[in-house]
């Protein structure tokens, strides 16, 4: 297959991957179907199997061939969300107000899980995380997607969810990931601290398990610290505070552009080449694009295909319009 740059494929994400050369791509960003929730009424579709295992395998599988395709300092970040155990004993769970699913989308299974009681979370996020790094990648961060706006949940034997998961997982031991490209301002506390140099107080002493003290809480011995010699960032911490938001199109699971952004800022140097195997609306390669990346696309559904392909041109022809792109 042509190594075509900006461009998305139609058709099962492990065929195509397996057509592309080897170490050619810089960053994988996706966010591939849940488990158990959608059925897009394709017959390759990946969500819909009998057993998690199943599922898990099949995405390990995927992800083999992205290993394949990333180059040695290649990154991959994967977002996933968990599901729950159902009964086993009434097949597909249909919204009787929805009886097809909203959208035209049938919903989610409910159905019993082997290991699992009713009502129990599976623990998806997890199993997919432990199968890759047992497939040989590396697992490097747990990063936690809080939303501001979550779905609204009926239930009151819980918390209603508002969160979901996105592991970085990378080829190699060591890779390109650009910090300072997502960097947080620090807090005023911290340029306090580093200033002054407590020297006082419980943390000026070793402690229990901690047998030096922290740097940053010892006297300050070689003259003061002044405000231009202190960064004023530091690295992105692993708690990422991003509202979903609205999306007009077909597709009902698009991800918010901020999300992919951030992944693609530490994860892919500029003019690199970002990949999404599960390209849905389009949300990856739209990122990509605004931020001087190119991307390649897979998606089995040609409506969807043609969806993101729009939207991605209508992005970049409203950028271009307000002065932002050549």
């Amino acid at each position: 297959m042509t190594m075509e740059l900006d461009t998305i494929f139609c058709g099962d994400s492990l065929n195509v991957l397996k057509a592309l050369p080897e170490s050619s791509v810089h960053c994988c960003v996706t966010s591939p179907p849940y488990y158990g929730l959608r059925d897009y009424g394709m017959d390759a579709q990946i969500g819909r199997e009998a057993t998690p295992e199943e599922y898990i395998s099949r995405l390990t599988a995927v992800f083999r061939e992205v290993r394949r395709v990333l180059r040695p300092d290649g990154t991959l970040w994967v977002n996933i969300a968990d599901s729950y155990c159902g009964t086993g004993s009434k097949g597909d769970t249909r919204d009787p107000k929805y009886p097809q699913g909203r959208n035209g989308q049938s919903i989610s299974l409910c159905q019993a899980v082997r290991g699992c009681k009713q009502k129990d979370m599976i623990g998806i996020p997890w199993m997919l995380a432990f199968a890759l790094r047992a497939d040989g990648w590396y697992l490097r961060n747990d990063v936690i997607w809080a939303k501001g706006n979550p779905m609204p949940e009926s239930t009151k034997d819980r918390c209603t969810r508002s969160h979901e998961h996105i592991f970085m997982l990378t080829k190699s031991r060591r890779y390109f990931y650009d910090w300072l490209a997502i960097a947080e301002p620090i807090a005023p506390t911290t340029a306090l601290r580093k200033k002054a140099g407590r020297g006082v107080g419980k943390y000026s002493a070793p402690v229990p398990g901690q047998p030096q003290t922290q740097n940053i809480n010892k006297p300050r011995e070689k003259g003061s610290i002044t405000d231009d010699m202190i960064s004023p960032v530091r690295a992105k911490r692993d708690v990422w505070f991003i509202n979903t938001v609205p999306y007009k199109g077909g597709h009902f699971a698009a991800y918010p552009p901020l999300l992919a952004e951030t992944c693609i800022l530490a994860g892919c140097p500029k003019g690199g080449i970002v990949l999404d195997p599960f390209m849905g609306s389009g949300t990856t390669g739209l990122a990509a694009k605004r931020h001087g990346r190119h991307y390649i696309g897979i998606e089995l559904n040609t409506e969807f295909c043609s969806l993101a392909q729009t939207r991605i041109e209508h992005d970049a022809n409203k950028r271009r319009g307000k002065g932002n792109l050549p």
